[in-house]
């Protein structure tokens, strides 16, 4: 898979998990109740994140085909996408971010973004969220006792937010743990038609991604056009089952 993207530059909140299924489902709620403003079609632009306007309608195409050739590979059933740069700086964020707000675009769906990257944590910012009880970190150690008290609304309808939480230096081993695994379950099992997106340390930098891709059923590969080689990104493809990797995104970071 090849996807090029560019990094250029109506809503509303839902009370409760249940009222985002499709018609009429139910599922269990895992979401805090606070509701944030909407972002509007600038401050969407200016966080880089797509929209229906047709300033971004290459970006938000693009980010739709990859949708598209996902649920293609993995049929009826919800999953589970890792979304890894090959080294700093690829825009992977961008690139995670987007997939799960191309996920949430579809009514009959739901997204659960979740930033893995502790040491340099991203997308709570670019989503406008804030999070007063923490987040994933913060949960995997036990500071918080309840997945919903880190699980949150942004201002995009049905993208719900994990963010990294308290910045660690080192993440490996709380990924390996059961509370990682069990939080990742119940992010799926909550809803049907929930779809998670995991956001990825750098593969050549640390064994995190190797790690997370565990808890995958696909994955996504990051590369900066441009700013890797073919060996950088063969070597970084070879820390995942080929089973689960998807395909490359090559992204155009200027």
């Amino acid at each position: 898979m090849q996807l090029h993207t560019r990094q250029d530059h109506q809503m509303n909140a839902y009370p409760n998990d249940a009222a985002d299924a499709p018609d009429g489902g139910t599922s269990r709620s895992i979401v805090r109740a606070t509701e944030p403003q909407a972002l509007t079609t600038r401050a969407l632009e200016e966080r880089r994140l797509i929209h229906r306007n047709d300033s971004a309608r290459v970006q938000a195409d693009a980010f739709r085909d990859l949708r598209t050739r996902l649920l293609a590979q993995r049929g009826e059933t919800n999953f589970v996408t890792l979304v890894a740069p090959v080294v700093p700086g690829c825009g992977a964020s961008f690139v995670a971010r987007n997939l799960a707000a191309a996920f949430a675009f579809d009514e009959t769906k739901v997204a659960t973004l979740v930033d893995c990257d502790a040491l340099h944590p991203a997308q709570h910012a670019a989503l406008d969220v804030e999070a007063p009880t923490g987040g994933l970190m913060d949960y995997i150690e036990g500071n918080v006792g309840e997945l919903q008290q880190v699980h949150y609304r942004t201002g995009l309808p049905r993208l719900y937010l994990v963010p990294a939480g308290s910045v660690r230096e080192i993440a490996g081993e709380s990924f390996s743990s059961l509370r990682m695994r069990t939080l990742v379950d119940s992010l799926r099992s909550s809803h049907s038609n929930r779809y998670v997106v995991l956001d990825s340390p750098p593969v050549l930098r640390s064994p995190d991604a190797r790690i997370l891709s565990d808890l995958a059923d696909l994955i996504v590969l990051v590369a900066g056009y441009g700013r890797v080689t073919t060996d950088q990104i063969e070597k970084a493809a070879a820390n995942f089952d080929p089973d689960k990797l998807a395909g490359v995104v090559f992204n155009d970071l200027h």
